[in-house]
C-alpha cells in the first residue's frame, strides 16, 4: 500500500501475529515492554518537517531562526520549480520526505525496494527511484514529481497521451511510468522504436498488463513533442 510508513519515518508498525497467543519468558515480556515505550518516543519525535518555503528558485529560501533539531540536518530541494527546506534525520529517504515532508503524495511507495518504478521522479533531468536514495544527499538539487508536469494549467504531452490511449488500469504505476517515459523523451541516446521505449522503460512495472497502451502513449507523446 502506498502509506506504509517505514519505522525510521517515526512511525512504529503493528504486525497482527503480535497479537496471537504464543509462549514467552517474563525477560521477553520485559523487552516487549521496554520496546514499546521505545517505539511511542520515536512517533513522538518526527523525522523531517518542513521549516521554510520560498515562492521561486530565483528567491532565496527563507531562512528559519531555529537551528534544526539535534540529530537533523536541513536541506534545500528545489521541487518543481519552488524552493523548500527540510530538517530531516539521515536515514529519510527522498521518496518520504517528499510525500510527507512536502505532501506530494503523487509519488507512489510501490515495493519500497527499487524493483517497480512507482517512485520515479527526475532530479536534475535525470530519472531515479526515489526510495532508494537518502533525502540528504539530495541538499540542492532541482527536483521534478508528476505534479510538476502540468504547466501553467496545461498537462505535458505525455499525461495527454496516457489518458487518450487509457495507458493506465488502477492508476497506482502511472506516476513512475510517466515520469520515466518523460525521462526517455528528452534523452537523444535512447532509440526510438518500440523495442527501444519497451527496454528503456523495463524499469517501471504494472500489475494491470498495460504495456502495450503505455508504449503507444509515448510513442504518442513523442510525435506530438517533435511537431
Amino acid at each position: 500500500m502506498d502509506d506504509n510508513l517505514r519505522p525510521e519515518s517515526g512511525v512504529s508498525t503493528f504486525d497482527p501475529r503480535d497479537s496471537a497467543p504464543q509462549p514467552h519468558s517474563p525477560g521477553r515480556r520485559r523487552f516487549l515492554q521496554t520496546a514499546g515505550v521505545s517505539g511511542l518516543a520515536v512517533a513522538a519525535a518526527p523525522a523531517l518537517s518542513q521549516v521554510s518555503y520560498a515562492g521561486s528558485p530565483d528567491q532565496p529560501a527563507t531562512q528559519s531562526d531555529t537551528p534544526p533539531a539535534e540529530g537533523k540536518q536541513r536541506i534545500t530541494l528545489t521541487v518543481n520549480g519552488q524552493r523548500h527546506q527540510l530538517d530531516v534525520t539521515p536515514n529519510v529517504v527522498l521518496l518520504d520526505a517528499l510525500r510527507h515532508g512536502l505532501g506530494l503524495t503523487g509519488t507512489k511507495k510501490g515495493c519500497d525496494h527499487g524493483q517497480c518504478g512507482a517512485c520515479t521522479i527526475l532530479v536534475n533531468g535525470t530519472a531515479i527511484n526515489s526510495c532508494l536514495s537518502l533525502a540528504v544527499t539530495h541538499d540542492g538539487d532541482e527536483i521534478t514529481t508528476v505534479e510538476g508536469l502540468e504547466q501553467n494549467g496545461r498537462q505535458h504531452p505525455i499525461q495527454q497521451a496516457f489518458l487518450a490511449h487509457d495507458a493506465y488500469q488502477c492508476g497506482y504505476c502511472t506516476a513512475g511510468q510517466m515520469m520515466s517515459a518523460v525521462a526517455i523523451l528528452q534523452d537523444d541516446a535512447i532509440g526510438t522504436s518500440d523495442a527501444d521505449v519497451r527496454e528503456a522503460m523495463s524499469g517501471n512495472i504494472c500489475r494491470c498488463g498495460a504495456y502495450k497502451n503505455i508504449v503507444a502513449a509515448i510513442q504518442s507523446a513523442r510525435q506530438q513533442m517533435q511537431g
